[in-house]
């Protein structure tokens, strides 16, 4: 048996055998592009498989070593990547600048940062293993652009139609290139060094030879747009870095900005922070205690047993101690298959995150019913549990050694819940307002009635519904 047999039956033992199987006969088979920096949410649209489940498959193939997972800060207008490493920790940057887009960015985990997955060298060798061996359009397919770009098949006859130049340049080589300007604007880029130069080519058409230069280092510098006329144009270049670069020259027309408008979904770092099953395998090394990464909107959801001292009263320490547990056991698998995850359990309370309002609504109604169902099941109703839900912006951070949230979102949730009464779910404006929770209490015959309350803590009142 192969090493790369024995990889993926331990694999089959971790994660769905389906969804292994898929990856394991792309691994094999599959064209060396398809295996890096994999959007796994592409791949389980392409290949009709379940989402969650070609997370998890993917987290624990890079577990086990099949798989290299990256972390890239991506630009929110080009959809470049400005920053890539193997740990969320290395998001540092107050600011990330695009030269490309000529724009800074403070990153966020909902849409600027993404979470990729390329083959291992010792499952299988591919040429971006190799990035600057790659031809230079397949560099910027494969490297420069993250997974969340739509990129055509025919890439190549696309970018023909912009193109003015594109040259290769080893360390330390020089070149001269001419060419002829139009009288459009220009942008001279390397995706490597993420240098930019900008030329609004305007006025009258020149016959004389005009000049520039551009040197390219790692310090992704940005020049000042320059005005040049059209005409001939002597480019020198000058590479002044370790690596390849591949410069060229395009026009920055309609052709341009509509590749680049097309986009797909990808697997964000949001997503991945609430999958229950990356909690699980990475637990406490995601972030530096000293990090805090923001998050534009995410869903809390907190639940508590009422009267669960009474209850241990009532029936006995062990007897309570088991409802208690099969209570637990329930609300985990509950927000796992909404793409959820538990943060942690504080005595009978839990708090759960979900990456959108909905999925946390789809939780908090199973989580409802299950209880019907264990009280029934019981001949009482001692598990009386209160929910409680809200969506807004927050901090991801690093909290007694465990990947936490942290922002007044965290505490209205929190407080939500505590006005919640058993079997009757507390829900926020924000949760409500969402199209995709109308929908789910529409189709469920779910009403709601609203109130205005002060929660403790929180310097204004708060419209709360609740479900029933």
């Amino acid at each position: 048996m192969s090493e790369m047999d024995v990889i993926f039956a331990n694999l089959r033992q971790a994660a769905d055998p389906n969804t292994v199987a898929c990856i394991e006969t792309v691994v094999k088979h599959g064209a060396d592009r398809d295996l890096n920096r994999i959007n796994a949410l592409a791949f389980a649209g392409k290949h009709h498989l379940d989402e969650e489940k070609t997370i998890a498959a993917f987290l624990h193939a890079a577990r086990i070593g099949a798989f290299e997972m990256t972390w890239n800060v991506l630009c929110p207008g080009c959809g470049c990547v400005l920053d890539s490493g193997t740990t969320l920790k290395r998001v540092v940057q107050d600011t990330y600048h695009c030269a490309l887009c000529a724009a800074g960015y403070e990153p966020s985990l909902d849409e600027m940062v993404e979470v990729t997955f390329t083959v291992s060298p010792r499952v299988r060798r591919i040429a971006a293993h190799d990035p600057d061996r790659l031809p230079p359009l397949e560099y910027y397919r494969q490297i420069f652009f993250g997974s969340g770009m739509d990129l055509p098949d025919d890439l190549e006859a696309r970018f023909e139609r912009i193109l003015l130049e594109m040259i290769e340049l080893a360390p330390g080589e020089k070149a001269f290139v001419s060419l002829q300007l139009p009288a459009q604007f220009v942008i001279i880029f390397d995706a490597v060094t993420h240098s930019a130069q900008f030329i609004d080519v305007q006025g009258e058409p020149t016959d004389e030879r005009q000049n520039l230069s551009m040197f390219l280092s790692q310090a992704h510098t940005l020049n000042e747009t320059i005005a040049l006329h059209p005409g001939p144009l002597r480019l020198t270049f000058e590479n002044h870095t370790d690596r390849r670069v591949v410069p060229n020259v395009c026009v920055a027309g309609d052709d341009l900005h509509d590749l680049l408008s097309q986009r797909r979904a990808f697997l964000t770092a949001k997503r991945l922070l609430t999958n229950q099953s990356f909690r699980d395998i990475y637990r406490t090394d995601t972030l530096d205690v000293d990090q805090r990464l923001k998050i534009t909107s995410l869903t809390f959801l907190f639940t508590d047993l009422r009267g669960s001292t009474a209850l241990y009263e009532r029936v006995g320490d062990l007897p309570a101690f088991d409802l208690v547990r099969a209570h637990f056991k329930v609300l985990h698998e509950i927000v796992a298959t909404e793409a959820g995850a538990v943060v942690k359990t504080i005595g009978d309370a839990v708090m759960a995150t979900f990456p959108s309002p909905d999925r946390a609504v789809a939780a908090a109604l199973k989580m409802r019913e299950a209880m019907r169902r264990l009280n029934a099941e019981h001949g009482s109703d001692d598990l009386l549990l209160k929910i409680g839900i809200h969506e807004g912006p927050c901090l991801a951070v690093n909290l007694n050694d465990r990947q936490d949230y942290f922002g007044q979102t965290v505490n209205i949730a929190s407080r939500v819940q505590g006005l919640a009464d058993p079997n009757v779910i507390m829900a926020t404006e924000s949760i409500i307002g969402d199209s995709h929770v109308s929908e789910i209490l529409r189709n469920g015959g779910i009403t709601s009635v609203s109130n205005m309350e002060e929660l403790h803590g929180i310097g204004h009142e708060v419209r709360i519904f609740a479900l029933s």
